[in-house]
């Protein structure tokens, strides 16, 4: 894993490095420059409309009851798409606004589902998988109750 990061770490701002010196060849510097500020601005722009989307749909699955993975999964990935967007490139750019397009994000999220099957297990209170406690489904409920006196 240290390897693989150490690799992107050193890859993506040679790639980028690269990306800046050809392009801003062919169209100047103040247009390359230009480019990567408006980028910046339009990406921060483009992640809070997108986040605030977001963080309403998760309000509505916890609202109805629902576990709110796929609303917090595209907010993790609008928070990717929001730092990569703010970090000046091409290549990151490119990243960062393919991550804010929802049907992109939906594709990332049902691999990530995909790749995770089976590594994940989702444990609530009072389940048998939950550890140190013990369900007997016998169709009674234990419960204390207390009166508070207004």
């Amino acid at each position: 894993m240290f390897g693989k990061l150490l690799f992107l770490f050193i890859a993506i701002p040679v790639a980028e490095l690269y990306l800046f010196m050809t392009i801003g060849k062919e169209i100047g510097l103040g247009k390359t420059l230009a480019i990567i500020v408006a980028t910046a601005v339009l990406g921060a722009w483009l992640t809070r409309m997108q986040g605030a989307r977001a963080m309403a749909r998760f309000q509505v699955a916890t609202a109805e009851g629902r576990l709110p993975h796929e609303e917090v999964l595209d907010g993790v990935m609008i928070l990717i798409a929001g730092v990569v967007l703010l970090t000046p490139g091409f290549l990151t750019d490119a990243v960062g606004f393919a991550l804010l397009v929802p049907p992109f994000r939906t594709f990332l999220r049902k691999r990530l589902a995909k790749a995770l099957k089976g590594r994940v297990q989702i444990v609530t209170p009072g389940s048998a998988a939950m550890p140190g406690t013990r369900r007997e489904d016998d169709g009674v409920i234990e419960a204390e109750v207390e009166v508070l006196d207004d």
